[in-house]
């Protein structure tokens, strides 16, 4: 899947709330090494560089658009290409940041403990992902597959639960943690313009589907999906959609630091 960095940024505000109630619940003081794992255009770097400005910070992410934005904009951290399923640093890294990233990956019961011995002991794993999947705005994808003539196509591609519940998440994680937090948030995004939630996920989980068709059917099925979408998510009597988008966040220490 190819990442159009302008559409994906079109609701950068609403993106860069929960990546800051995550950083600011990371009580690093002084790391030496952070990496933002699953960058995109790196939009976050200049919030990194700014709670950490001593540190080394490296952007980590497998998109060549989205980096060579990365890049341009921002010269003062350093910006890798890499599978973010396989990827691991040389060495253990203070903090390993992730923001609405690792639900693009599968089998979580081994990537999250994998991710936590990237970890110094005593440093830090954070990370957000979507928890939206059951809402309209996701949901109505899957319909829009099912009932439509691209259904053999795409279903494959179908992935029902890309974020567990936090309980889970907890029990993966615990045994090698000293300091685990974890928590949900709803964010109740007020958004302007034209079918605004078709426009939102078309940045984001939309666009892998979108981009296995051809036309007519790709311009067939958005038309569908935006049909279906905005009949879920109406326009408030200011000319507002309201868009309930739920987040799931986790801080985990790993054991073994000083004094442990």
């Amino acid at each position: 899947m190819g990442w159009d960095p302008a559409q994906y940024l079109k609701f950068a505000d609403e993106r860069l709330r929960p990546a800051l109630d995550l950083l600011q619940r990371i009580p690093a003081a002084a790391p030496e090494t952070v990496v933002d794992l699953g960058c995109g255009a790196g939009n976050l770097a200049p919030l990194l560089l700014q709670r950490w400005p001593q540190a080394k910070l490296i952007g980590v992410d497998s998109s060549p658009e989205m980096l060579a934005r990365a890049r341009a904009d921002h010269p003062g951290a350093t910006f890798e290409q890499s599978d973010v399923a396989s990827w691991r640093p040389p060495r253990p890294v203070d903090v390993l940041y992730s923001n609405a990233a690792l639900h693009w990956l599968d089998h979580h019961e081994r990537l999250f403990p994998a991710l936590l011995q990237a970890v110094k002991p005593g440093g830090w794993l954070a990370a957000q992902m979507p928890r939206n999947f059951g809402a309209p705005s996701h949901a109505t994808i899957v319909q829009t597959i099912e009932q439509g003539p691209w259904r053999a196509q795409l279903e494959p591609l179908v992935r029902r639960r890309p974020t567990e519940e936090p309980q889970f998440y907890w029990k993966v994680l615990s045994g090698g943690t000293c300091a685990l937090d974890i928590w949900e948030c709803e964010y109740l995004q007020a958004m302007q313009g034209e079918n605004p939630v078709a426009e939102f996920t078309k940045g984001s989980w939309l666009k892998q589907f979108l981009d296995r068709l051809q036309e007519p059917q790709r311009g067939a099925f958005e038309a569908d999906y935006r049909r279906r979408v905005a009949a879920a998510y109406p326009k408030q009597a200011d000319g507002r959609t309201l868009f309930p988008f739920r987040r799931l966040f986790i801080v985990a220490q790993r054991a073994g630091g000083p004094g442990a």
